[in-house]
């Protein structure tokens, strides 16, 4: 079964879909390894690991779609990618779409903020009419080759025009084909389930931790609730941010460096990781052997060189 298939699958499913983001190709592979069947681009995260820079647009669709070929790449199970508003208007969007595709993702996100959007979890938003969304999804369902490529057509309405409007939009955007759609910002529990009740299709959400999300809500409410998926954009984002100050303030503090497993990743376990044994079977099979056994033999005392 393609990753876009397996995807729609688990959108359907009964099971609420959880949705760790991911900002690389290692977050990727570690949400993988950690066994979430699917994984979703944080364009925040993208932003901010690969350029040091917010998330405001600043990324343009074909950088967007180099980092789609590195993460989607990077793990078996299926990777949303993240198109922001389409990069303009639908003309724009239709090209998104067929690049996001083509870079190995089984679906897209694409939102109805104005371009330049920023995250949907701070104050400044602004939306785009409900109609130039709807071209801009019409687009996108044109666009894909494979009619499984999920749209996950998001909307940022809900601070911006309240909850009504943004009901009438999800409904819009079903209709111009968008697979499920996505409910940015929402800070209220009630607020989740009128939305399952009224937009007529798979519902996703987030959940930002310090953001807009209401506090304690679990992942067991969602799905009770009838939530579709949920994804979490910045968590490993705000993780890798946390550990990185401390290790370095401890290594700072304690004048040296060495293993520790409460402060590093096991050295061994990271060349695993990233697929090091892979490369030593490739050697095996393939390099002569002379040759093989001169790479590997052990230097000379005091000839020793870091490796």
């Amino acid at each position: 079964m393609n990753k876009t298939t397996r995807l729609r699958r688990l959108i359907d499913a009964p099971e609420i879909l959880i949705m760790p983001g991911a900002h690389d190709p290692l977050s990727a592979r570690l949400i993988e390894e950690a066994g979430f069947e699917a994984v979703q681009a944080s364009g925040l995260g993208i932003s901010a690991a690969s350029m040091g820079l917010p998330d405001a647009s600043i990324l343009s669709m074909r950088e967007m779609a180099e980092r789609t070929v590195a993460i989607a790449g990077a793990v078996e199970i299926p990777f949303m990618a993240d198109g922001d508003t389409g990069y303009g208007n639908a003309v724009n969007t239709w090209y998104t779409v067929r690049a996001i595709e083509a870079a190995g993702a089984a679906g897209i996100n694409l939102e109805d903020q104005v371009m330049p959007k920023r995250c949907g979890h701070l104050d400044g938003k602004e939306v785009v009419s409900e109609a130039e969304m709807a071209g801009k999804i019409e687009a996108a369902a044109e666009a894909r080759r494979d009619p499984d490529f999920v749209i996950n057509a998001r909307t940022d309405a809900l601070a911006v025009e309240g909850l009504d409007a943004t009901i009438a939009r999800a409904r819009t955007y079903f209709a111009a084909g968008a697979t499920m759609v996505f409910v940015d910002g929402v800070d209220r529990r009630d607020t989740v389930a009128r939305l399952v009740d009224g937009i007529g299709g798979p519902l996703a959400v987030n959940m930002v931790e310090g953001g807009r999300t209401p506090a304690g809500l679990t992942f067991t409410e969602l799905q009770k609730m009838g939530v579709a998926r949920v994804s979490l954009p910045v968590s490993l984002l705000l993780a890798s941010i946390h550990a990185m100050r401390r290790a370095l303030d401890t290594i700072r503090a304690r004048d040296g460096t060495g293993p520790d497993p409460d402060l590093f990743a096991d050295f061994a376990d990271t060349h695993r990781l990233v697929g090091m044994d892979h490369v030593y079977a490739l050697e095996r099979r393939f390099l002569d052997p002379e040759h093989l056994e001169r790479k590997y033999r052990t230097a000379p005392a005091g000839q020793e060189t870091d490796r």
